[in-house]
């Protein structure tokens, strides 16, 4: 009986905890849209696409960051059915693409440096590649860092309610940046000409 009181307590205390995670995804939305609808009013009518063709590197983090999700997901669901060793297993692999997708994305800045494509040039649409993939980066970092959380706190065998709690909440950050990467990635795809 006591120990259904203090997880249930727990529960409503970290119900106010994912609410303020939902309040920063739909402002993390936002802000996309608003770097998004900036491209699009700059380049709109004047033909200034950002007239490159984005580097292989890109497609190749795109792969890597779906394959994050679904390590993710499987992470997941051994959260919920207690297998503790194959949740770190996959949190560890979801970790390890995550931080591949950010050495390509550096990678592929350094190929658009090699390209003549850099932050500051005459072409300002080009600058937004940046923009777009730094802000992105930043969100990656701070998506690491809940991943890293949730996994000390699998070692460290915190109580099942706040183990549960942390996969959701890693788990809603990271699908959010990846469908972010997904919008952005189309979006500078159609945007190359």
């Amino acid at each position: 009986m006591i120990m259904a009181n203090i997880q249930q307590e727990d529960r409503l205390n970290l119900a106010p905890k994912k609410f303020n995670m939902w309040i920063f995804i739909f402002t993390s939305f936002m802000f996309f849209a608003a770097l998004t609808s900036g491209f699009i009013v700059y380049s709109g009518g004047k033909g200034h696409g950002i007239h490159i063709i984005l580097p292989q590197a890109f497609m190749y983090s795109t792969a890597c960051i779906l394959l994050s999700s679904v390590t993710l997901f499987i992470a997941s669901k051994a959260t919920k059915r207690l297998q503790f060793e194959k949740q770190r297993l996959y949190l560890w692999f979801t970790i390890a693409l995550g931080i591949l997708f950010f050495a390509i994305q550096v990678y592929a800045w350094m190929q658009l440096i090699a390209m003549g494509v850099y932050f500051v040039n005459n072409n300002a649409s080009q600058t937004f590649i940046y923009v777009f993939t730094g802000m992105h980066l930043v969100h990656i970092i701070a998506g690491l860092l809940l991943l890293a959380n949730t996994l000390i706190g699998s070692y460290r065998n915190i109580p099942q309610v706040k183990n549960v709690f942390r996969m959701e909440m890693s788990s809603i950050f990271w699908h959010f940046i990846d469908i972010i990467w997904i919008y952005l990635y189309v979006f500078l795809l159609l945007n190359q000409y």
